[in-house]
């Protein structure tokens, strides 16, 4: 039941906080704090329980998991389980949950209920696609976010937040689709080859297809989980949706729906589809690379401070699409790793933007410099997060690059090598980031205040986060690593290759 539970507590908590936003405003801030605490609770007490080597089945090693009928005559159950990876992402979900809360405290004047009670559900809908083991139920959460994430770009941003809100829907809506249709191909495929209908995940392993009909069924998962990642040449909708939305809707944005991309890679594509994901591996690894350096290029390319940070990340989510389709255990490991520290360190980012753009009323880096100066706690947080986002040694973010391409350097020595020029041409926009918005003369005359109190409990709690995966990576490589394994072993990888490509890591 606690895995019911981790979904409708953020649901339950935006429905209380929407009734009583009447009477108290503060009242339905705090309920969707607490309730993003008690699903890092819950969660935590999850972690406790270390998935055992021994507890694979269907591609994952399940800590717990609950399945009850749903819609038997056409195969579908609601079930739900819960292995490591899928744990990091509901803990990563749980705290920028309350990061997201605690930074719109003061900024979301009108219609707070409303405003709560989408936050919540796209949070509910989130940690739905991460425990979801029915294809059919996972589609079901993967729809839920989209419509109040909607609302929260549409309602709450800024000025062009209607044509944002509306390409952002059209974008992830059509590619939802294209998932669907692989959806029911597998679904279809399964039931002629065994002569029973079902979607669980477990069932529709191993399906027995030819190859030419594994390959377009991969191709309708890929598609849908390469828009919310985004992968090149998916990605248009990113920066408007992200310059446009407010600061909170931002964090989730890029810290949590990006990584449902990532995370049906990893649960669905490559597992489901063991041939085809090997067959197109060097076509996905080039995508990747070519989203590392297309991203670096045009984020150095803005003047807008928002759009420049949401350009990284179709960069460091490059990396990722080249971990996962290394197909060794190092990438995938390095691949989970960068999702994590990208979206702590790209979610403080944004709400340093939307700390900056507060202030100051304007994203414009031709209006800023000097700001180090009168705000000098920001400008160190800031600095702290750009080094993060190039990958200093020290923080999560340089721990996952490095995996992934030392993954990427087993199978693709080229690939690795090009990947690498989009290590260093990060240095170069994050420390001219930092060098435009802080440093440098100060054009006008600014009294702004620095970062309070409340700033810097969030935006600290981020960097003891992105420290801690730098300096004691273990933590997350340890709770990932039997379900990577298990992920490798329902792709039916031999056990001398994946001996071969994890290098004795877990």
């Amino acid at each position: 039941m606690i895995l019911v539970f981790l979904i409708a507590v953020p649901v339950a908590g935006g429905l209380l906080g929407w009734l009583v936003s009447r009477r108290s405003v503060l009242t339905t801030r705090w309920v969707a704090l607490g309730a993003m605490t008690t699903v890092f609770v819950l969660a935590l007490c999850l972690w406790r329980e270390r998935p055992g080597e021994t507890a694979i089945t269907g591609g994952g090693a399940w800590i717990t998991q609950v399945q009850w009928p749903w819609i038997q005559p056409l195969g579908i159950s609601f079930h739900l389980a819960i292995d490591g990876l899928s744990l990091v992402m509901v803990l990563l979900s749980a705290v920028l949950g309350a990061v997201a809360v605690a930074v719109s405290w003061t900024s979301v004047k009108e219609r707070v209920g409303f405003f709560h009670l989408n936050l919540m559900l796209v949070l509910a809908g989130v940690i739905g696609v991460f425990l979801a083991l029915d294809l059919f139920l996972f589609y079901f959460f993967w729809e839920l976010m989209l419509v109040p994430m909607y609302f929260l770009i549409d309602l709450w941003g800024h000025e062009n937040r209607h044509a944002a809100a509306i390409k952002f829907f059209l974008f992830t809506q059509l590619g939802g689709l294209v998932m669907l249709l692989g959806i029911l191909g597998l679904y279809f495929a399964h039931g002629q080859a065994t002569g029973r209908y079902s979607f669980d995940y477990a069932d529709l392993l191993g399906t027995s297809m030819s190859a030419g009909v594994a390959r377009w069924l991969m191709l309708g998962f890929f598609v849908g989980f390469a828009v919310k990642l985004p992968a090149v040449p998916l990605h248009p909708w990113l920066a408007d949706a992200h310059t446009e939305a407010p600061t909170a809707a931002s964090v989730i944005l890029a810290g949590l729906l990006l990584k449902t991309g990532a995370y049906g890679m990893l649960r669905f594509v490559v597992p489901l589809f063991p041939g085809p994901s090997r067959e197109f591996a060097p076509v996905f690894m080039v995508l990747g690379v070519i989203g590392i350096l297309y991203g670096t290029i045009l984020a150095f390319a803005q003047t807008d401070l928002k759009r420049l940070v949401a350009y990284t990340s179709v960069s460091h989510l490059g990396f990722v699409l080249v971990g996962v389709f290394a197909l060794n255990q190092a990438a995938l490991q390095g691949a989970v790793m960068q999702m994590v520290a990208h979206g702590l360190s790209t979610g403080a980012l944004f709400v340093l933007v939307g700390a900056i753009e507060a202030r100051i009323h304007t994203r414009d880096l031709g209006q800023m410099g000097g700001l180090w100066a009168v705000a000098p706690r920001m400008g160190a947080v800031a600095m702290f997060f750009a080094m993060a986002s190039l990958g200093l040694p020290g923080t999560g973010n340089f721990v996952g690059e490095f995996l992934v391409l030392i993954g990427a350097y087993r199978v693709n020595a080229a690939i690795a090598a090009v990947a690498t020029v989009g290590l260093v041409a990060a240095t170069v926009y994050a420390l001219w980031l930092v060098g435009r918005a802080f440093h440098g003369p100060m054009l006008r005359e600014r009294k702004m205040l620095d970062l309070g109190v409340r700033e810097i409990a969030v935006l600290g709690v981020m960097m003891v986060a992105l420290l801690w995966l730098g300096f004691f990576p273990q933590t997350l490589l340890d709770t990932t690593g039997a379900a990577l394994k298990g992920l490798g072993q329902a792709a039916q990888w031999t056990q001398a290759a994946a001996g071969a490509a994890t290098g004795g890591l877990p």
